[in-house]
């Protein structure tokens, strides 16, 4: 599989869609395989600040609970509502980088995204974590 090139990622396999000062994110397809049937996400509200590489929510498969960790610091300004339900938790597992984003974050330092991965550098990070 091969991630998509407009998006940053980072090593817990989230992604980040920035634009200008603001992001969408979500997790990577490769988290969702990792997880396989998805049962439950909590996310956090809008007006909630994150931070780079703290916990925003949390991710439940039948296989796994997992944190999800904010790429990048800033104010949530956008939900994802219906990941919560069955048919939202779908749109996660078909389609993790489109109908499946999760928040949108007003960001509050633009410049951490330059210390996140490209496509080629997360994919090369996936290929080296699974041998």
């Amino acid at each position: 599989m091969t991630s998509p090139s407009n998006l940053k990622y980072t090593k817990s396999h989230e992604w980040a869609q920035i634009q200008e000062r603001a992001a969408t994110v979500g997790i990577t397809e490769h988290a969702v395989s990792q997880l396989t049937d998805l049962t439950f996400v909590d996310l956090p509200r809008v007006g909630d600040k994150v931070a780079a590489g703290s916990r925003f929510g949390e991710i439940e498969s039948v296989k796994a609970v997992a944190d999800l960790n904010s790429p990048l610091s800033g104010k949530v300004i956008e939900v994802n509502t219906a990941l919560a339900s069955d048919s939202g938790l779908e749109n996660l597992s078909e389609d993790p980088y489109g109908r499946g984003w999760m928040i949108k974050i007003e960001l509050s330092n633009p410049a951490e995204a330059a210390s996140l991965l490209s496509n080629a550098q997360y994919d090369q990070y996936i290929a080296g974590s699974e041998h």
